[in-house]
Order: structure tokens, then C-alpha cells, then sequence
């Protein structure tokens, strides 16, 4: 098997975990054979929004194809 690990940034105006959860449901709409996620950095972006914005910045790792031959 390999992977392959890629970071995404999930927003939320309701907590940190939905931020993450964000991240995570994107990734399984887009992404075949998720296998894990780790969560890297949160933050919150205050400057910009009318409200507080969590981010969370996960990097997911995705097994890749088999190798066809």
C-alpha cells in the first residue's frame, strides 16, 4: 500500500471540532480510500468576520491506486 497526505482547512463559525469535522466530511466527498486524519494547527480568524471563524488545518492521508499493469 501507499498513501499520499494532503492538508486541507476546515471553517466553522460554531467550534473547532466542527471545523475538523468539515475538513474530514470534504475530504471522504472527494477523496477515495481516507484512511486518517491528523489534526495539524487550529486558529481563529477574528479580523475579517462578523463573528469568530475556527479553522482547523488537518492533513489527511489517502491510499493511492493500485498500480494497474
Amino acid at each position: 500500500m501507499v498513501f499520499k497526505k494532503i492538508t486541507l482547512i476546515g471553517r466553522s463559525n460554531e467550534s473547532f471540532d466542527a471545523a475538523v469535522d468539515e475538513a474530514i466530511d470534504r475530504a471522504e466527498e472527494t477523496l477515495a480510500g481516507v484512511h486518517w486524519v491528523e489534526v495539524d494547527e487550529l486558529g481563529v480568524e477574528v479580523a475579517s468576520v462578523e463573528t469568530r471563524e475556527y479553522q482547523a488545518e488537518v492533513t489527511v492521508a489517502f491510499e493511492l491506486e493500485a498500480k494497474q499493469e
